[in-house]
């Protein structure tokens, strides 16, 4: 509130305040257009940024395809190369005769295994609890 003992303002005065404090809205707003410009270029900038990093990552996978393409066709060509390798050593009776031990081998260790742990098992003794019972063991006769 102003006192009554300040001097009104004069007309020319109030005028230049006005248009002083009105001229801030077109510089506000240029200053607000002008930023919505510059963002939607860095955002633009930002889309044409990512887009070029995938088509990059499309260029580095289909070139891992076209390796890994190369690889398994060496692998093809070693696997059938493979049972020449095996006859030239080795007759088919001996390949299969070793795969039977083997596997009887397996089975009578896993038996035994489980035989170990069920005896194991049965002769150890139950321990107590070391937490008191939560029923009464000896039930009062009423």
């Amino acid at each position: 509130m102003r006192l009554s003992k300040e001097t009104q303002l004069t007309h020319r005065e109030r005028l230049t305040r006005g248009l002083a404090h009105t001229a801030g809205g077109p510089v506000d707003v240029a200053r607000g257009a002008v930023g919505l410009g510059g963002a939607a270029v860095q955002r633009g900038a930002v889309q044409l940024r990512q887009r070029y990093r995938d088509s990059r990552l499309a260029d580095h996978v289909a070139d891992a395809a076209d390796a890994a393409a190369r690889e398994l066709a060496a692998a093809q060509e070693v696997v059938s190369g493979l049972p020449d390798v095996l006859e030239g050593r080795s007759s088919r009776r001996r390949l299969r005769r070793s795969w039977v031990i083997a596997g009887a081998v397996g089975t009578a260790l896993l038996v035994g295994g489980a035989v170990a742990v069920a005896i194991s098992r049965a002769s150890r003794p139950e321990e107590p609890s070391p937490r008191p019972p939560s029923v009464d063991a000896h039930p009062r006769t009423v």
